[in-house]
């Protein structure tokens, strides 16, 4: 849940979590909202669950920040994520196992769909429950953020969209961006 409010917040340090410079990230993180450069996931959870907007304005300078020091640093967040995902299909091609990366994405993108159908079926009871209602929305938002991880590998994603739009502007010589 926390970082899904990162990833909302601040998508540069959201992205970063998991990967290569996820500490560089989850330090960034934690002198921006706790003020100490090594706080616990627990700690950071907490503090960005119940953060005030001024915590959030923190998070979000914080994003603008750690953009800058990336950039200073010569690192490429996107030039890496991508690596990432062209790794995982290298693998796929390797080893011949298509089957499994199929039906994984048919079992998310149909528990997605499963999901909103149920929900904006009525399916749902409690929906009127603030508790209730915060966890269905917590439930769809990951199982959204999974289909969407789903549609990214095999179509790809906005900026690997942009980036082959560009160079096929550049080809024909076009001037889109």
């Amino acid at each position: 849940m926390w970082k899904d409010i990162v990833s909302a917040v601040a998508p540069i340090l959201g992205s970063a979590i998991g990967g290569p410079v996820g500490g560089l990230a989850a330090r960034a993180l934690s002198q921006a909202v706790l003020g100490k450069p090594d706080a616990s996931e627990k700690e950071l959870a907490t503090a960005i669950e119940g953060a005030s907007p001024e915590t959030l304005l923190k998070l979000k300078q914080a994003d603008q920040d750690f953009k800058l020091r990336m950039e200073e640093l010569d690192i490429d967040l996107e030039r890496i994520h991508q690596q990432d995902r062209s790794s995982a299909r290298e693998r796929e091609a390797r080893t011949g196992d298509s089957w499994t990366p199929r039906v994984l994405a048919s079992v998310v993108l149909a528990g997605f769909m499963g999901t909103v159908f149920m929900v904006l079926a009525g399916f749902v009871d409690g929906l009127m429950d603030p508790m209730a209602a915060s966890l269905i929305g917590t439930l769809i938002g990951y199982v959204s953020a999974k289909a969407d991880q789903v549609v990214s590998y095999y179509f790809g994603s906005s900026a690997g969209s942009k980036a082959k739009d560009a160079a096929m502007a550049g080809m024909a010589g076009g001037t889109r961006k």
